[in-house]
This record gives structure tokens, sequence and C-alpha cells, in this order.
């Protein structure tokens, strides 16, 4: 079993998951890469923070990362956020960029998305933890089938919310969204917005705009994207 306790507004959907093997060699494999002396990034008790920030009944937006951040002090348990003081990655920077072409908004002086957080926008990883100096490394140990399962208790509400699936990981995840063209829900996909890839489809795409629109037409309210 993980360590992170689980937000009490996830636990019906999670639980079953949770006791699954495949969640236990999870929890165990991380306690013997610590215990090994690794470096795993975001620490205990920050690898569920998007869960807890953004209760499921909550949830208006899903933005899905690949994994966190891998350097000193950036993961804090939200896709593409960063404390502050610490410096905004490249791919953050290249959000911030299009959020500016998007919706006129002045790019931040930090890289903290907790303000999204806080009004429904999950920002979740596909994996929830990786070694340090190491992208990728957690990858298939597990995680998946716990950031699956929250996906689909999300797209399993009948109370429209938008999907924003940037880069060919997050996108493996729209299976777990149902029937795209059916649902009452939106699926916005693009390229992701790192530096190797922004410049083929992510600038232009205009996610946030198009997100807002589609809350306000379903009575949801929009977001307000400002930091």
């Amino acid at each position: 079993m993980i360590s992170d306790p689980i937000p009490e507004s996830w636990r019906a959907a999670l639980e079953p998951v949770l006791a699954s093997p495949e969640a236990r060699r999870l929890g165990g494999w991380l306690r013997a890469e610590e215990a090994a002396g690794k470096q795993i990034f975001p620490p205990q008790g920050q690898r569920l923070r998007a869960l807890a920030l953004t209760p499921l009944d909550t949830v208006r937006v899903v933005i899905l990362g690949q994994d966190p951040y891998h350097g000193p002090g950036q993961a804090h348990g939200l896709s593409f956020s960063v404390p502050y003081g610490i410096r905004p990655p490249p791919s953050l920077a290249n959000i911030y960029k299009e959020l500016a072409s998007d919706c006129g908004i002045v790019r931040p002086d930090h890289g903290n998305l907790e303000h999204w957080a806080r009004q429904g926008v999950l920002l979740l990883n596909a994996a929830l933890t990786v070694e340090a100096g190491l992208a990728g490394s957690h990858a298939r140990k597990g995680w998946e089938a716990i950031t699956d399962a929250a996906v689909a208790a999300v797209a399993a509400r009948s109370v429209p919310s938008v999907f924003i699936l940037w880069g060919s990981h997050a996108q493996t995840k729209a299976a777990r969204i149902g029937g795209l063209a059916d649902g009452p829900h939106l699926v916005l996909k693009s390229v992701h917005p790192s530096p190797l890839s922004a410049h083929r489809g992510f600038f232009g795409s205009r996610p946030f705009s198009q997100a807002n629109t589609f809350l306000e037409a379903n009575g949801r309210g929009a977001i307000d994207w400002q930091l």
C-alpha cells in the first residue's frame, strides 16, 4: 500500500484499485527504493496532493501530465506546477505563453498552480512519483492503475467536465473517459507543451478559453486562470 492517505472524497473510487496486488507491489517497490537511498520526488505526504486539493465532487477540468518534475524542490504533487520560489520549468513557461495568447493573461511571476487546483482543476500526472534526475523512471510501476481509476471516476459522473490531454502519454487516458462523441464531457488534445513539441500544435490550441466556453455553456462557471 502506498504511504500517503487517500483523500476522503476519492476513497470510494480508489479503494478497489488500492487494494489490488498491483498497488501493493507499487507500495513495496517505493519503500525498497527509498530504503536503498534513492531520492524520490515528490516526498511522502505530497504524492496525492492533486486529489487532496481538488475533491472529486469539485472537479471541473482535468489537466493530465506524464510524471512529476525530477529536479530538486520542483515536484509538489500537482502536474506542471512548482512551489513558490522555484523557477517555472520550460513546459510551464510554454503553458504561460499559451495562456497569454489565449486569454490575454500576463505571465505570472511564479509557477504555483494551486489556485487552479482549488477551483476544481485536477492537476494529475499519470505516474505520481519519479526518481531524482530520471524522467519517466516510475512509469509502468503501478501508478497508472490508480490514476486511471481517478480519471474514470471523473468521467463516470454525469456532470460535464473538461479533459485536457497534452502529449501522447496523457492521451492514453482517453480510453478511461468513455464515449468521447456521445458523453457529456469535452476532451481537448494537443502535443505536449515541452519545448521539443510545443511549436507542433500546442501553441494556438486555446485550451483555456475552450474549457471556459464549454463550462459556462453547461452551467458550471468559468475557471479564473489568472495566477
